[in-house]
């Protein structure tokens, strides 16, 4: 009767800690860190890039990024790189990945 709370389907996939892991070992496989300059700083997953969503030029940097590859992104919880991911799959984006509990619930090595 009321579709007013229909939500559209979410077009990348959460992650846990494990699945996240495991993605990274693909070669086309590219590691966003979405936090701030300072947060990225503080300690990242080895190999992650840092493209602050909440930067001016977020959109910019996102844009200019090859769509054939797998992004496996992250924050502090997983709630701004889960609005990162939304943001990446609206422009193009098809193979995106959110590490769900952010870098707080990651029990592996940080760099």
């Amino acid at each position: 009767m009321f579709n007013f709370f229909k939500s559209k389907p979410k077009l990348y996939s959460d992650l846990n800690s494990d699945e996240f892991k495991k993605g990274l070992s693909n070669t086309d496989a590219v590691i966003i860190d979405v936090r701030t300059a300072s947060e990225f700083q503080s300690g990242k997953i080895k190999g992650a890039r840092n493209i602050d969503i909440m930067g001016p030029g977020f959109l910019n940097q996102i844009k200019n990024l090859p769509k054939d590859k797998k992004y496996y992104l992250y924050c502090r919880s997983g709630n701004r790189s889960g609005q990162a991911c939304e943001v990446m799959t609206e422009n193009g984006f098809e193979n995106v990945y959110n590490l769900s509990s952010g870098i707080s619930g990651w029990p592996y090595d940080i760099a």
